[in-house]
């Protein structure tokens, strides 16, 4: 039962709004050493099982090969960025008179998803689509809209953004029959008896893709008009104040 106690670290962590990468480091490192804690283990052995549990996260960095795609990337984007990347993405979606944030945001949600499901998941992403291009485009959708926007707005539109990444991937990548979730719950049906195909499984992620877009489409629909009354609020306050 001690090894539950990583459960607790996590949420102490997050109620103490620690880094959230850090709270899961230090949870899996509790985690694992609590699990060698045993009749007999002395301190060297509580060491070894720290060691053990830190090689492991080695191994899972090696081994995952987004990590290194980032790495490469990251460098990419700061160059274009220096060169004016955001500014030339904002100034283009400006042009675009019927463009709103939330219909900026619903449109990449349905390519997201769209290419997710063929197996593109590293077409999109945070550092090298949401941060360069998704987010100041939808921040200069706002600002064609608004005018100057408040910086409360503004983090706003990168959340929904960002937000809008993660929900396009995980409802889209399972369509794709031979993305590792599909395997990973193929395999663990398996081990229960259960025997399904990986292409049942594939083709019943569809209705949850659509609903989860419909979903996030009335959440965006929403965005926008909550983002329009808070404006025009903080406009009038403004005015009010001159």
């Amino acid at each position: 039962m001690l090894v539950l106690l990583g459960i607790a670290v996590v949420v102490a962590g997050f109620i103490a709004r620690i880094n959230p990468l850090l709270v899961i480091l230090v949870a899996a490192i509790v985690t694992g050493v609590l699990a060698a804690v045993q009749p007999g283990v002395d301190a060297r052995g509580l060491f070894e099982a720290g060691v053990a549990t830190l090689a492991k996260f080695g191994e899972a960095f090696n081994d995952n090969r987004y990590f290194h795609i980032t790495w490469l990337i990251l460098p990419v984007i700061g160059v274009l960025e220096r060169a004016g990347l955001q500014e030339r993405a904002r100034m283009l979606i400006a042009r675009v008179k019927a463009a709103t944030a939330g219909r900026l945001l619903l449109v990449y949600l349905f390519v997201r998803q769209g290419t997710s499901a063929l197996g593109l998941t590293s077409l999109g992403g945070h550092p090298q689509m949401v941060r360069p291009l998704v987010a100041p485009m939808a921040e200069g959708a706002a600002e064609a809209e608004f005018g100057a926007l408040p910086d409360k707005a503004r983090f706003r539109i990168r959340g929904m953004s960002a937000a809008t990444d993660n929900i396009g991937l995980f409802f889209g990548e399972d369509i794709f029959i031979a993305i590792g979730s599909i395997v990973l719950m193929v395999g663990f049906l398996e081990q229960a008896g259960i025997v399904v195909e990986a292409l049942h499984v594939s083709l019943w992620a569809i209705p949850t893709a659509i609903a989860a877009f419909a979903v996030h489409g009335v959440r965006l629909w929403l965005f926008d008009r909550s983002l329009k009354r808070e404006l025009a609020t903080a406009a009038t306050g403004s005015e009010a104040a001159q």
